[in-house]
């Protein structure tokens, strides 16, 4: 499991790296975004949890549609030529954030 932890990792620096680098260099900076944030999806399906109270399994479901917003705004940053992939994007990353803090939480008890 400590590869799908570094890959994890590796996707989520690449989409930070995506996002920063989207004001300079347009292109590049959605390809690198795009394969982060699908490397950073499938990491998380096959390190998720399987089981679980309802609670737990929903905050998984939460989770994936977080990553599943993280995919969406990658292809927004190809299709549309304006700012629209920023809503996607943070979208994802709200979703993120919480699951991140409420899963561990709910594992625990």
């Amino acid at each position: 499991m400590k590869i799908v932890g570094r890959l994890t990792m590796l996707g989520a620096i690449m989409l930070l790296a995506g996002a920063m680098l989207k004001m300079s260099f347009s292109n590049e900076a959605s390809y690198i975004y795009t394969a982060g944030a699908v490397l950073f999806a499938i990491m998380q399906f096959i390190g998720r949890i399987r089981g679980g109270n309802l609670a737990l399994r929903r905050l998984v479901t939460m989770q994936m549609m977080g990553a599943a917003a993280l995919i969406v705004a990658g292809i927004l940053m190809f299709t549309h030529q304006r700012n629209e992939w920023i809503v996607a994007m943070s979208i994802g990353a709200m979703l993120e954030l919480y699951t991140s803090f409420r899963i561990p939480r709910e594992m625990d008890e």
